[in-house]
């Protein structure tokens, strides 16, 4: 097909990808024709790699209505006029200056070519049979041109959103493996430093929002499969130390159980030191309903999952959250989990939370209460109430014992109705 190379009316200059553009119109062979709306479609979904937005899309739509066929054929007539207010129209009604600037944007994009004639006018001239001789307006003939090419842009396009959202699955379901596993560790009392890896999930997933490339999301794909393997062998270590802890217990059984003239003895296992206490070793100090925990400290349903505790094992994710924001370190969070447990110690973290203001160091704070509670010296209840007090919260239960926590008065003393702490064991720092 023979295209004549026309420059463009008033000052517009000519540049060579113009004139290139305009040379590679003649490469569609005759003949050759393809729906319009599949070339349409294609355009729309290779989009993002064109650099094509929804109003350019929008203005190209329209020139297509204008061609009378559903086809563009090499060979044929495909050059459209219409008048900027008859674009418009098709166009949803687009503002005039919006429309140039779409039109200017199809033409930059190589979508469409200017033929413009002599006096800057949109028209057609016909002959005597009525067919179009001459036309100047906007050519179609490179959406034909390039048909294939954006057909294969645009499949790579699809495969490219697909993949993402395959990682993306992955990246799903890896994230609620670790999150899972992180609480089961925890609830189990599983030895690991938990709260270092809460942090390296958190800083992982905080990646997510900034990979938008396939590659990207590759990388934190890989460093979340990573995490999890990591936490799946530490519940692996814990898990064969308990079956030998068994194995060992029904061994032993079978052992004494055997009607045998020898004498076997074991020896009693030594008494374990306060340095090297462990979850498992420890009994809590004394249980305090959660809901008496969430209503003096407040402040700690911020950091429960979904916003929200409704469990004590929503405290104690919470809890291990908290830790790493107030800077308390993994030790000192790990050591009065041993020696309080890790209910107890998500309340208490809870209340250094509500009166952080007043504390000068949260991880010293919890160090001098962990020792406080190894030497028996260190209760809850004070704690909590002090807390529910200046809330101006009224908690009805009683839920310590008199000699332990609190001292019921009469007269004399406080109103009858109120409970005092007790002055050996007050909750001075936070209150």
């Amino acid at each position: 097909m023979h295209i004549e190379v026309t420059t463009p009316f008033g000052r517009r200059a000519v540049p060579l990808a113009m004139i290139k553009s305009q040379l590679v119109l003649s490469e569609a062979p005759a003949g050759h024709a393809i729906d319009k709306w599949k070339i349409y479609r294609d355009v729309c979904a290779a989009r993002s790699t064109l650099g094509l937005r929804d109003r350019a899309l929008a203005v190209l739509r329209a020139l297509l209505s204008f061609h009378p066929s559903s086809e563009l054929a090499g060979g044929s007539n495909l050059i459209v006029f219409p008048s900027n207010e008859q674009l418009a129209a098709r166009a949803n009604g687009i503002a005039g200056t919006t429309l140039r600037e779409n039109l200017a944007i199809l033409v930059t994009k190589g979508l469409i070519h200017r033929k413009d004639s002599p006096n800057g006018k949109r028209y057609a001239r016909k002959n005597h049979s009525g067919d179009i001789e001459t036309a100047y307006g906007f050519d179609l003939s490179p959406l034909l041109v390039r048909a294939e090419e954006f057909a294969l842009t645009a499949a790579e396009v699809a495969a490219t959103t697909q993949r993402i959202k395959a990682l993306k699955e992955r990246i799903t379901l890896c994230r609620r493996d670790i999150r899972l596993l992180i609480s089961t560790a925890i609830d189990e009392g599983v030895a690991g430093d938990w709260v270092a890896v809460q942090s390296r999930y958190n800083e992982i997933v905080s990646t997510i929002s900034r990979a938008k490339k396939p590659a990207l999301i590759t990388i934190v794909l890989n460093n979340l499969e990573q995490l999890r393997t990591d936490v799946l062998n530490k519940l692996k270590v814990q898990v064969i130390s308990e079956k030998t802890v068994t194995n060992a217990s029904e061994i032993r059984r079978h052992i004494q159980n055997t009607k045998t003239e020898s004498y076997i003895e074991f020896e009693a296992p030594l008494e374990k030191s306060e340095d090297h206490l462990t979850p498992n070793d420890v009994r809590p100090i004394k249980a305090y309903p959660l809901e008496m925990v969430l209503k003096a400290c407040p402040n700690i349903l911020d950091y429960g999952p979904q916003g929200s505790i409704t469990s004590w094992r929503d405290l104690t994710i919470a809890a291990s959250t908290v830790v790493a924001v107030l800077g308390i370190t993994p030790s000192a969070y790990q050591t009065a989990c041993a020696v309080m447990g890790i209910e107890n110690v998500g309340a208490v973290v809870a209340c250094i939370l509500q009166k952080v203001e007043t504390i000068n160091c949260p991880g010293g704070y919890l160090r001098d209460l962990t020792a406080k509670a190894k030497r028996g010296e260190f209760s809850l209840g004070p704690m909590l109430m002090a807390l529910l007090r200046a809330n101006g919260s009224h908690y009805q239960k009683r839920m310590a014992r008199p000699s332990e926590d609190f001292h019921h008065e009469g007269k004399g003393g406080s109103p009858r109705g109120t409970f005092v702490a007790n002055p050996h064991d007050r909750f001075n720092s936070l209150g």
